[in-house]
């Protein structure tokens, strides 16, 4: 069993920063691939950023040279840096434990808003 847990989300006006955490209970932590995701009012969930295991990272467009995924394997937490953020970035945000095989199950964070505005 595994309990991801988001922290670090907040309100921030337009071009400014934030990073946000997602600390996850359990010892498998290292076999999962984590991602980012995201959910506006009225639309689709999307992803933003993923790192596999072995620390390989992947960005959405719309974040790509502004966002930074990176996890920490010791302390079992997954980050997001987020820098120059946009009004469009406004969101919850959802940390995805996504698992490397059909054995293991997949787990959600309760998700953090993020809120860029002037």
């Amino acid at each position: 069993q595994v309990q991801l847990v988001e922290s670090g989300g907040g309100l921030v006006q337009p071009g400014g920063s934030l990073r946000l955490s997602c600390a996850a209970s359990g010892s498998i932590f290292s076999i999962y691939a984590m991602e980012w995701y995201r959910q506006a009012p009225g639309r689709q969930r999307e992803l933003v950023a993923t790192i596999t295991r072995g620390g390989s990272t992947n960005y959405a467009d719309s974040v790509k040279d502004r966002f930074t995924i990176s996890r920490d394997n010791a302390k079992n937490t997954v980050y997001l840096q987020m820098n120059s953020l946009k009004p469009e970035d406004t969101a919850v945000y959802y940390c995805h434990a996504d698992p490397p095989d059909r054995i293991h199950r997949d787990y959600w964070g309760q998700g953090t808003q993020v809120t860029v505005s002037s």
